[in-house]
């Protein structure tokens, strides 16, 4: 089976959660010679997905299939920080929590299980798995505003821009999508792939990822 990298589209979404790592994967796959696939996903199978963002919209074209080869990636939502729910204002709160009861989160299960699989988040992409059960115990990142609930449920919070804790890798804010992409490419196919495309595309990824090493400051 091609590997692929799977990102997956929920009902608001955040677009740049999604674009940014799509295209920064999308090159790498060019530069490796179309080595993987990168395909846009939903729970549901090919649809069109309204984002949280001004009704933008993008077609998933399948399913998300746990058992295939290579990464998932889950973006975060879009949408205001405050609100009253039942006056219907879609928070990004509720947004991610839908998307934490629906029946996307028992397929990233199924991904998180597989040996032949990463699985990777954007954003408020890791405050939807953590609501789901998925991160207890689990060192990872998201935007800085949701910090305190990812703590609340029995995530390890890690304040930098990329967590690399072994086959769960989290990204924090939105634009750190293309952070995200970029140090998959390198941990996965080498950091040649990855300048590669921070020349084409004329970025150079911001802060040191986190790993969970020994050492630690002696200040602390």
């Amino acid at each position: 089976m091609r590997a692929a990298a799977q990102i997956v589209l929920f009902d608001g979404f955040d677009p740049l959660d999604v674009i940014a790592p799509f295209e920064v994967l999308s090159a790498g796959s060019d530069e490796l010679g179309d080595e993987f696939d990168v395909e846009l996903v939903s729970a549901e199978g090919a649809r069109t997905v309204v984002s949280g963002t001004r009704g933008l919209t993008l077609g998933a074209t399948g399913r998300l299939d746990p058992s295939r080869p290579g990464m998932v990636i889950v973006p975060g939502a879009s949408g205001p920080v405050d609100g009253d729910p039942d006056d219907g204002v879609e928070t990004i709160p509720v947004l991610l929590s839908r998307f934490a009861a629906g029946p996307g989160l028992p397929l990233i299960d199924q991904a998180m299980r597989n040996p032949l699989v990463l699985v990777a988040t954007v954003c408020g992409g890791s405050l939807a798995l953590a609501m789901g059960g998925l991160l207890e115990d689990r060192n990872v990142v998201t935007h800085s505003l949701g910090m305190d609930v990812l703590d609340a449920t029995g995530a390890r919070p890690v304040r930098a821009r990329v967590v690399d804790d072994g086959d769960v890798v989290s990204a924090g804010g939105v634009t750190s999508g293309l952070d995200l992409g970029l140090y998959l490419l390198e941990r996965e196919y080498g950091p040649q792939i990855a300048r590669a495309v921070e020349e084409l595309f004329e970025y150079e990824r911001r802060g040191t990822v986190w790993r969970d090493q020994p050492r630690v400051p002696a200040t602390r």
